[in-house]
This record gives structure tokens, sequence and C-alpha cells, in this order.
């Protein structure tokens, strides 16, 4: 008897973990959406404090960024959605072990939302076959669904002055986003490389 083998789909209109586990089963989803919270969740423990922002350097964006490359739109916001939502909740998830409603609505609750957002948009782009042609676009474009809701939620919330928005929460970021995007670059179309192998 031939051991029956699972055979990589390739089409457009899919992510990298569609194409990997074209079977659509809930077991499944699960299992990587919770693996991406997991990612997010280990990532948050990479944190760098400068003294002149109360917005830490921290590795979330780049799982962020990540999940919605690797699970597409529907399944990248969910999982960062529940990433949110585990915090919320009161699982030690969030960058330095925090949770809950205080330090949800705290200085870095804009960036959390952006998360849901740049997951869904990244996960769109890919689905739409930039994360082989068009990493460093589609990874810049997330961070703008970062970036915006977070510097917005600074001003507004009266964490900052708003002249010191950019500065506080921006600026100290961008090299970091750089490495990440590079790093995106290469990951992403070598996985789908190596998935076209026989």
């Amino acid at each position: 008897m031939q051991a029956r083998t699972i055979t990589p789909s390739f089409h457009s209109g899919q992510a990298l973990a569609q194409a990997l586990f074209p079977s659509r089963s809930l077991v499944r989803h699960v299992a990587l959406v919770l693996g991406f919270v997991a990612l997010t969740a280990l990532c948050a423990r990479i944190r760098i404090y400068l003294p002149w922002t109360p917005v830490p350097v921290t590795g979330q964006t780049f799982a962020v960024l990540l999940s919605g490359a690797v699970l597409g739109s529907r399944l990248g916001g969910v999982s960062q959605l529940s990433y949110f939502a585990f915090g919320l909740l009161g699982a030690p998830v969030l960058q330095g072990g925090n949770a809950g409603w205080t330090y949800v609505t705290g200085a870095t609750g804009g960036y959390l939302v952006g998360f849901v957002l740049a997951a869904y948009l990244v996960g769109f782009l890919a689905e739409r076959g930039w994360d082989r042609r068009h990493v460093a676009s589609a990874m810049v474009l997330g961070n703008v669904a970062i970036y915006v809701p977070g510097l917005l939620w600074l001003g507004l919330r009266g964490v900052v002055p708003w002249e010191r928005v950019l500065p506080a929460g921006l600026y100290p970021f961008v090299l970091g986003d750089l490495i990440k995007l590079t790093l995106a670059a290469v990951v992403l179309p070598s996985a789908w490389s190596l998935l076209r192998r026989p």
C-alpha cells in the first residue's frame, strides 16, 4: 500500500499557511491562531526601555506582521484580536508580562489596535502575492497600520504632548523596523521557494 502524501497547492489568493495546509480544518485554524498568539507573546518579552518615551521597543511588530503574511487576512487578524483579548482578560501576554484593562488603555493601547489592523492588511496583501514579490512594501504598509492608531492614541489620550508624539512614538522604532523588513524580505520568499520544491 502506498502512503498518501500531502501536497501543498499554490495559486493566487492564498497566504503561506493556506498553501501549506489547504484543508480548512477548524482544529488546524485554531492551532495556527494560537501559535501566533504564543509567538506574539514571546516576542513581547523582547523589550528595550528608552528614557524619553513611554513606549518600549519590542519584538511584537515582527510577530504581528508575520502572522498576517503567513496566515492571511482573516486568520492573521483573528490571531491578533485573540492576542488583544487574552491580554485584556488578564493573561500576561502583553509586553513585560502586563495584562488587564488598565494596561490596554494605557500608553500602548493604540498600537495594540494597530496590531489587528496590520495583521489583516498584510494578510490581505499576502493573499494577492505581495509576500512573494513586494514583501518590503507589504511590511511598510503594515507598519503604517500599526503606527497611525498608536500615534493618534498617544496624542489624543495626552500620554505625550502632540509635538512629542513622533519623537516618542515613531522615531525610536524606525531602525528596528528596517531590520524586521529586511528579515521578512528574506524569509518569506525563501519559504515559498522551499514549498515549491518537489
